[in-house]
């Protein structure tokens, strides 16, 4: 019997698998993005599959997710077979713009009939707490080198500033852009006529009919009856369940044996907040990657011998400017090796995932990433008056004059200010000089380019901080024509990989250690709380926290 294959968005998916046992359990079943392109890619070549419908809506996706499963899409529309989208509503109350580029993937939409078409355009809105902190009586004390650089602006402005609305304001035009021309192209309307529709939204179904926007009116039931009025009696399995069953054909298991041998490509992931040592988990399940974790897989993909080309996956807003700066060296070691190394960036790659991401042969990253975010930032939140308020106090004896620097109980004196200046300053200057190596532009030029400002992928590409646009599997073919190997006859591993088995055993060196998971702790919320408030712990090399695409 044919396969119907079904996606369903309406979860969410995942960047990478959950880091704890806890996160684990919480999305036992949240497919993989990786997964997802993969099953529609092997999809794509398979007779056995007779078409694709997808349920949208639901979880909200970023735009470099959202693109990369349309390029799923398009390669599984090549093969003919029928592929439908449907919702329920695209937004009960607007946020349906984002969703809506998904379906135009889609060779058919259907809308039940009492939804809308929220397609109400793009917003790029930030949080500040300034005022709230006045009246706690918390102190912030930041620095930033240079203006863009507003991680801190949470904790320091009340409204954006000059530099922070431009850069919003460009982000939110580039993302416009491409939602616009892409929902142009698939459903053959001018782009101006596709602003026109957006600036009459919310439309209910109705008139999104009317407009050509949607295909079909009807409900799921009314949907799977037309599909099986075009293909018969099919079997129904989701994308990800198909990805990973067994084999079923003797070409397919002839494919999965291990041998002959294949050669391989190896995915390296950076994601979440880089941080020195071992990558990390917070108690709820964030990602985070370690300098000591990262560089111990890069060293051993150097020294494999059936590794041809590497593919370094990051999805990180930055961290620690030494851990970023330990993994940059291990990327160019490996590099001198003759191995290939492709950059691919997911939905951000910004500022310390700039930093990792640079030195790569070849950076991709799809139109929607956030990237860039060249820049510094330190500081802290002085606390001793809001503890006052409270009845809590603290003394401490030191010794050393700047032993307290960091301390939330006091304020910067001047000197130490100008030593902070003085840090600031010299972490810039390293990271501008570092980027302009890396990507063989001039230091004017990539200075310009710097100052801490975000960029959309599209932006970043206008500007040579990024090489290609598109996808994981982009940057998976670049390693392979890089590396001289047959696309289709490869493996892919993922390193560092250890069994529950390998977890177990003692380490033996350093590099063993340092593939080994670190424990849970309290002291890990701690971290993970100052990290999603942009505070020192975070790192110097952090992207700004507070922009949001609705």
């Amino acid at each position: 019997m044919a396969l119907l294959l079904e996606l369903d968005l309406t979860r969410g998916v995942l960047e990478t698998p959950p880091a704890s046992p806890v996160a684990a359990f919480r999305a036992r079943h949240l497919p993989t993005l990786r997964e997802l392109v993969a099953g529609l890619r092997k999809a794509a070549r398979d007779e056995s599959v007779a078409g694709l419908v997808a349920h949208l809506g639901g979880a909200r996706l970023s735009l470099s997710q959202v693109q990369d499963l349309r390029d799923a899409v398009a390669e599984f529309r090549t093969s003919g077979k029928p592929v439908v989208a449907w919702t329920e509503s695209f937004g009960e109350a607007g946020g349906g713009t984002v969703p809506y580029y998904l379906a135009t993937a889609f060779d058919e939409i259907w809308v039940q009939p009492s939804g809308d078409l929220g397609i109400t355009g793009v917003t790029m809105q930030a949080v500040f707490i300034r005022g709230a902190l006045d009246k706690a009586g918390v102190i912030p004390q930041f620095g930033k080198r240079r203006e863009y650089k507003t991680a801190a602006d949470t904790f320091t402005e009340k409204e954006m500033t000059a530099p922070a609305r431009e850069m919003a304001a460009r982000l939110a035009e580039s993302a416009y852009e491409q939602i616009a021309d892409g929902i142009a192209v698939r459903r053959r309307l001018s782009p101006e006529r596709v602003r026109e529709l957006v600036d009459s939204a919310p439309l209910h179904a109705q008139a999104a009919l009317d407009a050509g926007l949607v295909d079909r009116l009807g409900y799921r039931s009314d949907v799977y009856d037309e599909l099986e009025k075009t293909l018969g009696e099919t079997e129904r399995l989701l994308v990800e369940r198909y990805v990973r069953r067994g084999p079923r054909t003797l070409a397919e298991l002839q494919r999965r044996l291990p041998w002959p041998e294949k050669p391989l490509v190896a995915v390296v992931r950076v994601s979440g907040n880089i941080t020195v040592g071992r990558n990390a988990s917070g108690p709820l399940g964030g990602p985070g990657s370690g300098s000591d974790t990262i560089g111990a897989a890069l060293r051993a993909v150097a020294e494999n011998d059936k590794v041809k080309a590497v593919v370094l996956r990051i999805d990180s807003p930055g961290g620690s400017y030494v851990a970023s700066d330990a993994i940059r060296n291990e990327v160019l070691r490996l590099r001198s090796t003759g191995k290939p190394v492709i950059a691919s960036m997911g939905s951000v790659a910004a500022s310390g995932g700039y930093f990792v991401a640079m030195p790569a042969d070849v950076i991709v990253a799809q139109p929607g990433t956030i990237t860039g975010s060249i820049g510094v930032l330190t500081g802290k939140g002085v606390v001793r008056d809001a503890l006052a308020r409270i009845g809590i106090s603290q003394q401490a004896v030191s010794e050393g004059e700047n032993a307290r620097m960091y301390s939330a109980q006091e304020e910067f004196s001047d000197d130490q200010w100008a030593r902070l200046e003085e840090t600031l300053d010299r972490i810039y200057q390293d990271f501008v000089a570092k980027a302009a190596l890396d990507r063989g532009l001039p230091d004017e030029e990539l200075e310009a380019l710097a100052r801490g400002r975000v960029w959309t992928g599209a932006d970043a590409f206008d500007r040579k901080l990024v090489d290609e646009l598109g996808g994981f599997q982009h940057a998976l073919t670049l390693a392979c024509n890089r590396a001289g190997l047959d696309r289709d006859h490869i493996q892919v591993t993922t390193v560092p990989h250890r069994n529950l088995l390998d977890q177990l055993r003692a380490p033996t060196t350093t590099d063993d250690l340092a593939v080994t998971a670190q424990p849970l702790t309290l002291d890990g919320l701690a971290s993970g709380l100052y990290s999603a408030l942009g505070l020192p712990p975070a790192g110097l090399l952090r992207m700004p926290l507070n922009w949001q695409l609705a």
